[in-house]
Formats: C-alpha cells, structure tokens, sequence
C-alpha cells in the first residue's frame, strides 16, 4: 500500500528548493562558515538532504541519516543558527514553491528546526549554568 505525500511537492521542486537553499547557505556569512567545516562535497550532501525530504515530505523512505546526532556531534552548530536556517529556507521556498505548498512545507521545517534546536545546546550555555557553590 502506498501512503499519499504528506505535501504534493514533485522530486524536482524538492531539488530546487535544495539547491537554491545550500546556493544561499554558502552565501551567508552566519552559516557559510558552519557548514564550510563540515562540508566538503556539496553534490552529496545536497543529495542527501533531498533524500531526507523526499522521505518527510513524499514518504519514500529513502533517507538512513539521524539528524540530531550530526547536528550535536558537529561541535560548532548553536540552537541560535535555526532562525536563521529558517528564515533562508522560507524565503527560498517562496520563491520556488506556490504559496500553498511553500507555507506547508515551512510548517514542517519549523517543527524540524525546532526539534533540531531543542538537542543543542545555546553558544553562550556556560554562563547560562546558574553557580551553586560560594566556591
């Protein structure tokens, strides 16, 4: 039994829209740098990030990644970057997409983003650690 696309995008909008995305990541100087050091053949990441939508938006099952545990292990990836992370890829997918599917699929990067943001700890998380000895 095949399950209907959760958002009826097509394999080549879900392309698009990732291509453009990672055109405009490389372009900005908040997370160039990011995904400069963990990045080194664009081709296959942008193929596997297509994978993994393809699976959240067309169900294909067709993405073996753990998302959270890469996003941790990077060392450099703050819960302050996904806003704007966010604000890119909406801003890509509005000018890729018909503002129906563009808004759904942002309803469900937000909910990743969140989720994502939620693992990782904030940049500034040392001070954020109340001192409880008078030591």
């Amino acid at each position: 039994m095949t399950m209907p696309p959760r958002i009826a995008v097509t394999e080549a909008q879900i392309n698009r829209v990732v291509a453009r995305f990672y055109s405009a990541i490389r372009q900005d100087p908040n997370l160039a740098p990011i995904f400069a050091a963990h990045v080194t053949d664009w081709p296959t990441h942008e193929e596997k990030i297509g994978r993994f939508w393809r699976n959240a938006l067309l169900l294909q099952r067709s993405y073996d990644g753990n998302p959270m545990q890469v996003h941790q292990a990077a060392g450099n990836v703050h819960a302050e970057h996904f806003p704007i992370w966010l604000e890119l890829f909406d801003r890509v997918l509005s000018q890729e997409l018909p503002a129906d599917l563009a808004q759904s699929w942002s309803a469900l990067a937000h909910r990743v983003g969140r989720g994502l943001s939620y693992g990782l700890t904030p940049k500034d998380a040392a001070s954020a650690i109340p001192k409880l000895s008078l030591y």
